[in-house]
């Protein structure tokens, strides 16, 4: 890379020499240029998120040949990014075949392999292309992302224009589904599957691919792979007969030999005559595979043992989309041991899929005969405990996560129809916080689950659990959807002080999300509850939110008095940590008005409360203001070093928005002493992080000072 246009001078990095993070290249360096080692284990992998191909995946060579030809007629189409849709009726095999032809294009797309059920034709509905978006952001290191659809498509362009990733869009409903999660470049493809052929996508230069079932040949192999080369041979005619009625199915036909396997003496024919339909069987569900994989199906749950058909009832049940032993093991209130014998029966008869560690699905039909089979052969009283158990399980698990990841914060108490003894999945900080992610969209289906049963206290107590995962990891959409949900559920609940919560960790979701308006709104609804409660403690987080919402807003003579005012009724209480995180807001304002000296008093105050209340975090954030400070009044040496102690605690947690308001901070005084080289090396350093949580400031940092929105960060 030339050191300027046109320059002759070249930087070079020889031997096995590697680059990791923001760099910055340069013939000549000058000043004190700062180098920051990353914490171990902050550079994510390439994601590789395919799912595994089944052992008895087979033939299926033309189809594999068809799209070897679409991928290589998309790359003569102009500009258009390769897109193919492969569409076909349900159990035909269609996430099977482009999972294993992906696989063999491994080396086409070195940045990754990203995957996503858009659950186009499951109970709950299709999936929210933010939450798809927001989930391939975050596997290509993102850290917070937008809760905007619009912003989230522009960030996701971006972010791989220049990458070569091979996308799969699992179960599509529509074309309009499809559009925000197309990639940015042409270095990339993209395959959706669906069980409609989406010829909408025609538009965006899309090649399409219908798979058909399997001809009788291919279909006797697959039985063949599920039950031995003598039992077919033994009795051919009955082995294509199966594979007739199961109209060429792979999914039907592996439930066969699942059954069949399991059952060595039962003649071939006898389960060919299981399999006749009835005679007034819907000639139209036929054709969609529906009706013949249900035969299979109620073939397959007719052997399970009684305690695997309960958990397969019980499963079909839950509103999740994925399952674990654990949760298997709350919903029957059994041992994780037991559910995980009944997972092994339910994979050998293929009515469950392995997705990962752990980590199991059903087929969306199968998900649906379970649940019949749940409605006909349980009792309301028997569904509504299984319900109620896994909601309490959900909610015990998420509060332990809680406890570790905020533990200087106030809990509510917790209430519980069915506790549980099973131990939490996590032993430390990063896999409670991993766990809270991993299970976000199950954690939410069980708020909502909880608010439409009626159980409002278990609903606005799993929202309040979240708390960890919406701070730390800013999911924006479910923060204001949980806390809707939340709010509402308090209210039934008739718990004012469930109410306050969920009005004050709502309100700072929206100020997080610069919907300022919104978050006045529900802090002035907030501070009003706490003063008609006389609840000091919750009037005080009012104030605060006000405070900060007129400070986000430039509006700094209109903050100062919510703040004081917070100062107050906390100190009165005696809630120091409060009061604390009030003088950091006010501090900053002082240092927005030109006053380093009153805001170092600010900061030191603040700094001093929280560490002795043990509240890591916000001591370090504390920090790296006074450091910025000190910076500020010529203690330019002081001041960088408690920058850059602050920062070494943010690098250690993985909280990249404070790592990039801190380096922030470090460029901004190191212009101020006159360092420049040191200056712009800290800046690229934040921009770079910005650009991965917080969109809107790298827009800002990418501006001169001297500009409007060229101004230091907003507190949030």
């Amino acid at each position: 890379m030339d050191s300027a246009p046109g320059g002759n001078h070249k930087n070079t990095i020889g031997g096995a020499a590697q680059i990791h993070g923001p760099a910055i290249q340069a013939r000549d360096v000058h000043g004190g240029i700062h180098v920051h080692e990353a914490a171990a284990g902050a550079m994510l992998p390439a994601p590789r998120q395919l799912l595994s191909v089944p052992v008895h995946f087979t033939n299926r060579r033309d189809d594999m040949a068809a799209l070897d030809g679409l991928f290589a007629n998309a790359g003569t189409t102009g500009s258009a990014l390769p897109l193919i849709v492969v569409s076909g009726s349900a159990g035909v095999g269609k996430t099977t075949l482009v999972s294993k032809w992906l696989r063999t294009l491994g080396s086409e797309f070195p940045d990754g392999h990203l995957y996503v059920d858009l659950r186009g034709h499951t109970s709950a509905g299709p999936a929210d292309p933010a939450e798809a978006l927001g989930q391939f952001l975050r596997a290509l290191g993102a850290g917070s992302v937008p809760a905007d659809l619009d912003e989230l498509s522009s960030l996701w362009r971006s972010y791989t224009a220049g990458l070569r990733i091979a996308v799969m869009l699992d179960n599509a409903f529509t074309a309009a589904q499809i559009r925000p999660l197309l990639p940015g470049g042409r270095g990339s493809l993209v395959v959706v599957t669906s069980r409609r052929t989406l010829s909408g996508l025609g538009m965006d230069g899309a090649k399409f691919h219908r798979l058909q079932a399997l001809d009788p040949d291919d279909g006797v192999e697959l039985l063949t792979r599920g039950i031995g080369k003598d039992r077919v041979a033994n009795e051919l005619p009955a082995a294509r007969r199966i594979v007739a009625l199961c109209a060429g199915l792979p999914l039907a036909v592996c439930l066969v030999s699942a059954r069949l396997a399991s059952r060595p003496r039962q003649p071939v024919e006898s389960m060919a005559c299981a399999l006749t339909p009835d005679a007034d069987r819907l000639d139209a569900l036929e054709m969609e595979g529906e009706a013949t994989v249900r035969n299979a199906l109620d073939a397959s749950y007719a052997v399970l043992t009684a305690e695997t058909a309960l958990v397969y009832r019980t499963l079909g049940l839950l509103p999740l989309l994925t399952f674990d032993a654990l949760t298997a093991a709350a919903a029957c209130a059994q041992s994780v041991t037991w559910a995980e014998r009944c997972f092994d029966e339910l994979i050998e008869a293929n009515l469950m899929e392995d997705t990962g560690p752990d980590t199991y699905r059903f087929h969306d039909l199968v998900r649906v005969h379970a649940r019949d089979r749940a409605t006909a052969d349980d009792t309301d009283r028997a569904r509504g405990k299984s319900l109620r158990r896994t909601c309490d399980w959900y909610l015990q698990t998420a509060t332990a996560a809680q406890a570790r990841l905020t533990s200087a914060q106030f809990t509510l108490p917790r209430t519980y129809a069915h506790p549980s003894d099973l131990p939490a999945p996590f032993t430390d900080d990063v896999s409670a916080l991993a766990w809270l992610d991993a299970q976000r969209l199950n954690l939410m289906a069980m708020v909502k689950t909880a608010a439409r049963s009626g159980w409002h206290a278990t609903a606005w107590q799993l929202v309040d659990a979240l708390w960890p995962l919406f701070l730390r990891l800013r999911h924006y959409n479910l923060w204001f959807e949980a806390h809707e949900i939340g709010l509402d559920a308090a209210r039934h609940d008739g718990n004012g002080e469930a109410e306050r919560q969920m009005l004050n960790s709502g309100a700072i979701g929206l100020s997080a999300a610069r919907r300022l308006s919104d978050a006045t709104v529900w802090y002035g609804l907030s501070l009003e509850a706490a003063r008609e409660a006389g609840d000091a403690r919750d009037e005080g987080q009012a104030l605060l939110g006000l405070g900060t919402c007129h400070r986000e807003a430039g509006e700094l003579t209109d903050a100062v008095p919510y703040l004081n005012r917070a100062i107050t009724v906390w100190e009165d209480c005696g809630y120091p940590r409060g009061a604390a995180l009030a003088r950091i807001v006010l501090g900053e304002i002082e240092l927005v008005r030109n006053n380093p000296n009153v805001a170092v008093a600010y900061f030191t105050r603040a700094h001093d409360a929280l560490v002795s209340v043990n509240d890591p975090h916000d001591a370090a954030r504390s920090l790296a203001f006074l450091g910025h400070a000190r910076a500020q009044k010529a203690e330019y040496t002081a001041g960088t070093a408690q920058m850059e102690e602050a920062l070494a605690v943010f690098t250690t947690t993985g909280a990249k928005h404070w790592q990039a308001r801190t380096l922030e901070m470090l460029g901004r005084s190191a212009l101020k002493h006159g360092d420049n080289a040191a200056a712009e090396g800290f800046r690229a350093q934040a921009l770079a992080l910005y650009e991965i949580t917080s969109p809107a400031d790298a827009r800002r940092l990418s501006k001169p000072a001297d500009q409007p929105d060229g101004r230091p960060p907003q507190q949030h």
